[in-house]
């Protein structure tokens, strides 16, 4: 049996929760649109995370649109009193399965009470503003006006803590003169690592950190290296990266997401798995000696 509880816990919000978490974007059809291919084995997915420990689900209702919190209302309500639901806005699907930044007012609001409803929820846990001011990254640009709506309906009772996704140290810096941050969630891992020093900061506040795409962006040198690394360790590739990450800072929470019940469990064994200083030396080569694709 698994025990995530080994990897430790973090603070999220007014919550402690465990540092192996679920990302739910994955349960959407391909490009994260339409239904899934499963919606039976989707369903049991969410439930098997939750059996196995998890207590915090990452998630968005432009994931689908709408498909993922459906998903997790179906599988997983009334839900289980630890787990914190963190979803995210900022942004809509178009017909052609387009990312439309989706800044306004109105749309920031009714972004907010379509999570509520397909979640089944009078509040939102945790909702982190998703910036979409560049194509493949980070941008600068301010964040004040969709921030201040934002931090308006949590005076309203509708989002109890609000975090920032795809931001800048500057737009947090910004945010943090607007309302309480309790989380940033950026691109991040053993390929890039442009995060290093605000990720240092945000342990220093005790403001958890959320990696997405743990195996993303890595080139075919830096992925053999890995591979190797996983190989001599008896383990998988993405087991290898999230333990890394797990060592990397006490802030660090992850959301490993995907849609078959085996791929779930090898994630959380994860857990399990401690790095030696030889081999948290080597892995942290991979970004010193490339040049991430």
């Amino acid at each position: 049996m698994i025990d995530i509880s080994k990897a430790g816990t973090f603070a999220l919000g007014g919550r402690v929760v465990k540092r192996l978490g679920y990302g739910a974007m994955q349960l959407a059809g391909p490009g994260v649109f339409g239904p899934p291919k499963d919606r039976k084995s989707a369903i049991a997915v969410l439930r098997e995370a939750v059996a196995s420990g998890v207590n915090h689900i990452d998630t968005s209702d432009f994931y689908g649109p709408h498909v993922t919190n459906q998903l997790i209302r179906e599988a997983l309500h009334p839900y289980p009193t630890d787990l914190v639901i963190v979803t995210k806005i900022g942004a809509r699907r178009g017909n052609d399965a387009s990312w439309i930044p989706a800044f306004s007012r109105g749309e920031l609001i009714a972004a907010v009470h379509d999570n509520l409803r397909n979640l089944g929820l009078d509040a939102l846990d945790v909702v982190n503003l998703r910036c979409m001011f560049g194509i493949h990254g980070p941008a600068e640009g301010s964040i004040e006006a969709p921030l201040t709506v934002l931090a308006d309906l949590q005076r309203q009772g509708l989002v109890r803590h609000i975090g920032l996704s795809n931001v800048t140290a500057a737009q947090i810096a910004e945010g943090r003169r607007i309302c309480e941050i309790v989380c940033v969630q950026n691109l991040y891992n053993l390929a890039h690592r442009d995060d290093d020093a605000l990720i240092d900061e945000l342990a220093d506040a005790g403001t958890a950190y959320v990696p997405f795409f743990p195996l993303g962006g890595f080139t075919p040198l830096q992925s053999t290296t890995l591979s190797d690394v996983a190989t001599r360790l008896g383990a998988t590739p993405m087991q290898v990266a999230l333990a890394w990450l797990l060592q990397r800072a006490p802030n660090i929470l992850l959301i490993p997401g995907t849609s078959s019940p085996q791929h779930l469990r090898e994630n959380l064994a994860a857990a399990d798995l401690k790095l030696t200083r030889d081999t948290v030396a080597l892995l942290d080569q991979i970004a010193a000696d490339t040049v991430p694709a």
